[in-house]
């Protein structure tokens, strides 16, 4: 096992910053998600770490040791790629052992870890199928083999599972996140996708415009969000808009007056989970109880959103679990929504239009 340390990590095209002074840590054996939009700079954050990318600022530390201008092969990095990149030609227990006949390894050595990085990724039995035999699942565990059997200081994964199929993903993310507890190996991974970082990651680091904008866990993040782009990107968010105009009290910018615990002031907006508000007589009682029309509800299966309008300017998710015994609302039906003050996040309002 070996931390990795990037230091001030900065890259730009020209006049295009893609990454600007990005400074982490990723301690020895942790999993670590980097988070964001496509372009937000994640892969090429991970293609500077890998070697493959020159940071035009900045350094990359690996187990101690500075490999900034170390070629990709002299870093002891394993990766697997979005596409895969298996040879079509070699036979699953080729592909795996490519990257050890290019360290010339003893045939012996080879064959052994081999087998130790099939019997790992459950594929023991297929080393001598060629990958358009495989699943697109089992072409991605070989891929994931490959990078395993050089037994690297550290694992990137770049996108591993945009190629699967929904159902797929579910299970593989959960297969490697396994594989990498049990391995104890420090991984660094990219992905766009929230869910998926939410299930594997240790922590997370949300980038947006070639910055860091929050680095956590996913409670520290999901709770604490440091501002509106990571509280609409990491889970869902009803944002409203408006202003403070006293202790506790919000005046959203289609007038209704919200009651919520911030020591703001000025023009803010504010973020409201959505399976933290109430519906109909549950949200009686609670510090902001409004009268709204339902605009939408869309059935979910294991849970329902019902979109609210509560004045001409304002509207609000709600998601309720989708229990037998509960009443799903119908388009059209007056109901009231409700939330207590400290449910809500609140943000100073920088001038931005986005609705995430």
């Amino acid at each position: 096992m070996a931390g990795l340390h990037l230091e001030h990590l900065s890259k730009h095209f020209g006049a295009t910053v893609a990454v600007r002074d990005v400074t982490l840590r990723v301690g020895e054996g942790e999993f670590l998600v980097l988070l964001g939009p496509s372009g937000c700079g994640k892969t090429t954050t991970l293609r500077m770490i890998a070697g493959f990318i020159a940071p035009t600022t900045g350094r990359v530390h690996l187990g101690g040791r500075e490999i900034t201008a170390l070629p990709p092969w002299r870093r002891n990095a394993g990766i697997v790629f979005q596409s895969y990149a298996l040879f079509p030609h070699l036979t699953v227990a080729e592909n795996v052992a490519f990257g050890l006949e290019m360290r010339k390894l003893a045939k012996d050595e080879i064959a052994s870890r081999v087998s130790e990085a099939l019997r790992l990724v459950r594929l023991g039995s297929l080393g001598e199928r060629l990958p358009r035999q495989l699943s697109g699942g089992q072409q991605q565990r070989v891929a994931l083999a490959r990078a395993l059997a050089i037994r690297p200081d550290v694992l990137l994964l770049d996108e591993p599972l945009s190629n699967l199929d929904a159902k797929l993903r579910e299970t593989v993310r959960i297969e490697i996140r396994e594989l990498q507890r049990q391995l104890g190996i420090t991984t660094v991974m990219v992905t766009h996708d929230q869910e998926e970082a939410l299930i594997m990651a240790d922590r997370l680091v949300v980038m947006s415009d070639g910055e860091v904008k929050q680095v956590g866990t996913q409670r520290e993040l999901y709770e604490h969000p440091a501002d509106r782009f990571v509280a609409g990107f990491v889970g869902r968010s009803s944002f409203l808009p408006g202003t403070i105009t006293g202790p506790g009290r919000f005046e959203t910018k289609g007038g209704l007056a919200i009651a919520c615990a911030s020591g703001l002031t000025g023009p803010a907006v504010i973020a409201l989970r959505p399976e933290r508000l109430a519906l109909g007589p549950s949200a009686s009682g609670l510090d902001n109880h409004l009268q709204g029309t339902v605009e939408l509800v869309s059935y979910l299966g294991a849970s329902v959103d019902v979109h609210v309008r509560v004045s001409p300017a304002d509207r609000i998710v709600v998601t309720q679990p989708n229990r037998i015994d509960s009443r799903t609302p119908e388009e059209g039906e007056k109901i009231a929504v409700g939330w207590p003050a400290g449910a809500a996040v609140v943000f100073p309002d920088d001038g931005s239009t986005a609705r995430l």
